[in-house]
């Protein structure tokens, strides 16, 4: 069963009504047809609608939907030969935090994401993807390995933020991402990043300095959650959904800012709903900005980078 958000009862009203009319349909009891064919029609409409018109707090709610795709459903469905490499070679292997060489189309990739689960077992295994230090630092020692091999980086992006625990603090979790910025800002070959889910605060931006970053239609990118934001700001839990909308975490509102440099558009209904058709969008979107990048010198790559992190942020007087 899909959990319900309350914006979305319209869509969820006319999935149970066609459920039931198919499941007539496919036990003999016909006579349907012509009324399935119309609430389809209805459906999408509606579902049009309804994601037309999301507040910023509703993008929220969609980006921590529990069947919302994640890294492992990705892997499956955009890339081949999957080889997955562990540990940091200094404590210990994340499960917050995976990667490994990839084929992505005929493009040889070095993957790496932050690793949520689909269930309450795996979100404990995984550590609900927010990494601790190792994790970090196993991503820095295959973005050399990439380094090494000249192959691309492609980063996935989803998580609350790493994690905040004593032990992940007393190993260094403030130095494994800042060196990972400082690593990433002069690696020698192309990097990818696309915020698929939850893009939250210094875990997200650990493995987020990219040449090109993409951001799923739905998915959020910001400093803080809207509840520690309301936490702080407000002092009440209850004014998420205004610090939602001052935190301009959508991917137009961060488009506009040039935070992220393209949207990869998702299906009205999102990817939890359309997981196949919005993989296969993200493939050719991925894999064009790859070509392009592939086509500079390394001197430039690097250039175009600094330049582009450098340039970001607003000022007003």
């Amino acid at each position: 069963m899909e959990r319900e958000l309350d914006f979305e009862k319209p869509i969820l009203e006319l999935e149970k009504t066609l459920e039931k009319l198919r499941h007539h349909e496919s036990q003999g009891r016909g006579g349907h047809r012509s009324l399935i064919e119309t609430l389809e029609k209805q459906l999408d409409a509606v579902r049009k609608e309804v994601y037309r018109n999301i507040t910023p707090w509703q993008t929220v709610q969609i980006a921590r939907h529990p069947h919302r795709p994640v890294l492992r459903d990705y892997i499956e469905d955009i890339f081949t030969d999957f080889v997955e490499l562990h540990g940091d070679r200094c404590f210990g292997d994340d499960h917050g935090l995976i990667g490994g060489f990839a084929m992505l189309g005929d493009e040889k990739v070095m993957l790496i994401g932050h690793n949520k689960g689909k269930n309450v077992e795996e979100n404990i295994k995984r550590n609900f993807g927010m990494s601790r230090p190792e994790g970090y630092r196993k991503a820095l020692r295959l973005m050399r390995l990439a380094e090494k091999y000249n192959l691309p980086v492609v980063t996935f992006i989803d998580t609350a933020g790493a994690f905040p625990g004593l032990d992940a603090e007393e190993r260094g979790q403030h130095e494994a991402i800042g060196r990972n910025l400082t690593e990433m800002a002069r690696l020698q070959v192309p990097i990818v990043a696309v915020v698929t889910g939850e893009g939250g605060s210094g875990g997200a931006l650990g493995i987020g300095v990219g040449d090109v970053v993409l951001m799923l239609q739905y998915a959020i990118y910001s400093v803080i959650s809207p509840e520690g934001c309301a936490g702080i700001l407000w002092r009440d839990g209850s004014f998420s959904a205004q610090a939602a909308e001052a935190l301009k975490l959508t991917s137009a509102s961060l488009l506009d800012l040039g935070v992220i440099d393209e949207i990869i558009p998702e299906p009205p209904g999102g990817a939890h709903r359309f997981p196949q058709q919005t993989a296969d969008t993200m493939r050719s979107v991925v894999l064009k900005h790859l070509k392009e990048l592939g086509a500079l010198t390394t001197v430039k790559l690097c250039a175009r980078r600094f330049e582009k992190f450098s340039a970001m942020g607003k000022f007003i007087e």
